[in-house]
């Protein structure tokens, strides 16, 4: 552990606070009718999209899912524009006109989110694709869900990367959950990361409520595919905690399932009591980093509160036909 050194662990750290602090505000305020549209929380998801991107620089890609705030942050989108997006403000990523699925940020690899499941797929092969046509050294990832597997896309796209040997990671966050539906129910394999072997491609499974397993699976993916070797398949097993989608009755489960998990298997408490109890961090310190994240979060929610929304006048601006 001592090999990872103060400064990682406190972005471990800081990016999952951030990314679940932010969450509970959206969901705060979406429950008082200040959002428009749906949005779809990170909650217990939040070791994976830090472990990932904290491997990556800017000129990596990322392409994203409906649930993904988290993804966002993680890659280092600017909080208060993606604040602003969520709340439909022309601050906002997309001006307010894309919303909770659709935050893009190019300035930092981030190629959006994408209300369409599965929709993500084609979009990070074909970056890898350019990647590899313009000789650069970057990578392309996009991170899916267990019930996106069983998607066309998923199978085009693993079957050409493989053949075309593209700079490309998937990564796939085994939640459980198809939206309402328990993923074992539909799906042929218990492990996702099975199906990568129908593409000769190699995989690895980490556990995906541990940011430390979730960054050193991903930096073996990493350097694999940075030899040249093409793409590479990394599935974390990890658990939605909220429902699909915030206001989901959520008759498909007990609350006792979820409270197990969330008691038991919570990425950020587990992280807590990993560096307190090897003194690798302290509570001083761990608290520092939760205050600055109030304050970004505060901040964020005011810079979008005072932004103006979209003129109905800008509604066929931006767009391509």
């Amino acid at each position: 552990m001592e090999t990872y050194g103060k400064e990682l662990l406190k972005t471990f750290y800081y990016k999952m606070v951030k990314i679940r602090k932010f969450e509970e505000t959206i969901e705060r305020y979406f429950l008082d009718g200040e959002i428009p549209g749906f949005v779809h929380l990170y909650i217990g998801e939040e070791a994976i999209a830090t472990g990932v991107c904290a491997n990556l620089n800017d000129k990596d890609y990322i392409a994203s899912t409906h649930r993904g705030h988290g993804h966002t942050i993680a890659k280092g989108a600017d909080l208060n524009r993606v604040m602003a997006e969520i709340f439909g403000r022309k601050t906002g990523f997309c001006k307010g006109k894309g919303g909770s699925m659709h935050i893009a940020d190019f300035s930092v690899g981030m190629l959006g989110a994408n209300g369409v499941v599965g929709g993500g797929f084609n979009l990070a092969t074909g970056a890898a694709l350019a990647i590899k046509k313009q000789h650069k050294d970057n990578v392309s990832v996009v991170f899916f869900g267990d019930g996106s597997s069983n998607r066309g896309t998923f199978h085009e796209a693993l079957n050409l990367a493989s053949v075309w040997k593209l700079p490309v990671i998937y990564v796939c966050e085994n939640n459980q959950w198809a939206s309402t539906t328990p993923y074992k129910t539909t799906t042929s394999v218990e492990d996702i990361s099975k199906r990568a072997a129908g593409y000769n491609m190699p995989s690895k499974i980490v556990d995906g409520n541990d940011v430390f397993a979730v960054y050193e699976g991903f930096k073996e993916a990493l350097e694999y595919t940075k030899a040249g070797n093409g793409p590479f398949f990394l599935e974390a097993k990890t658990y939605r905690i909220k429902g699909h989608f915030v206001g989901d009755p959520e008759l498909y489960r007990t609350k006792e399932e979820v409270q197990e998990v969330y008691d038991n298997n919570n990425p950020i408490d587990r992280f807590e009591e990993k560096v307190l109890g090897e003194k690798l961090l302290t509570q001083e310190e761990l608290d520092e980093i939760k205050n600055k994240v109030e304050t970004e979060i505060k901040e964020a929610l005011e810079f979008a509160m005072n932004s103006d929304f979209p003129d109905p006048s800008e509604i066929y601006e931006d767009l391509y036909v």
